[in-house]
């Protein structure tokens, strides 16, 4: 593997991380995280800055990924989703939660002149921004059958559904209903991705599913057949 396959998946990792926390940071700040003695205005300053920092490490993953002549992505890409001749529902969905967070972080930076309905109506997108984001790294992803991979999407779908469940629960007795079937969704939908996981990317011949190129596919490997002593076709894997 060359330092710009590393630099991609490690940038990639860090930036759902960073997206991680801020989702979460984000969830729990209308019930006072940090009590009274921390002011809102310190939250929103931390939110702003981690926001701000992830793009920047999603902007590092998306240069990497460009100059790495192995899979051909092209600048395109990167912004406008589902085009891509390398995986491209699962690459897309990358350039899809980037538009997002862009606008996200746009929106946030100007909140004061597009009033606070539209913003918070806007910023119900965070929670897709966050979904589509996990989906993409696990569909795109080269080393998703790693261990410390799945275990680091692990902690991330549980700090996302920790927040989510510590805002409804301090939510009073107010809309219950609504409550509970929020709290059901987003435990629905991680595991949904949890399951799919397993059926899709941890499946062998993913990478061919996928809609990854044939000349990047590996090659079948030439064995001999025991019975025959004639070559037999194998899967490469």
């Amino acid at each position: 593997m060359s330092a710009l396959w590393y630099a991609t998946r490690a940038t990639g990792e860090v930036a759902l991380l960073f997206l991680t926390i801020v989702l979460a940071l984000g969830v729990t700040s209308a019930i006072r995280v940090g009590g009274r003695r921390v002011p809102r205005f310190v939250i929103a300053g931390l939110h702003r800055n981690l926001t701000l920092a992830g793009l920047g490490f999603l902007a590092v993953h998306i240069v990497t990924t460009l100059a790495d002549s192995y899979a051909p992505v092209g600048v395109v890409d990167a912004v406008v989703p589902f085009g891509s001749a390398y995986r491209p529902i699962w690459l897309g969905l990358g350039a899809l939660a980037f538009d997002l967070l862009v606008v996200l972080t746009v929106t946030s930076l100007f909140r004061t002149r597009i009033g606070f309905r539209w913003w918070k109506a806007l910023h119900w997108a965070a929670y897709a921004c966050w979904v589509i984001a996990l989906v993409h790294a696990l569909g795109t992803g080269s080393d998703i059958r790693t261990s410390a991979f799945l275990f680091f999407a692990g902690i991330c779908c549980a700090l996302v559904l920790a927040a989510v469940g510590w805002r409804l629960a301090e939510g009073g007795q107010d809309n219950q209903a609504f409550r509970l079937g929020a709290g059901l969704t987003a435990l629905i939908v991680v595991i949904g991705i949890g399951v799919w996981t397993v059926r899709g990317p941890l499946e062998p011949g993913w990478a061919k599913r996928s809609g990854t190129p044939a000349s990047l596919l590996p090659k079948p490997v030439a064995v001999t057949s025991p019975a025959t002593g004639a070559p037999a076709e194998g899967d490469g894997g």
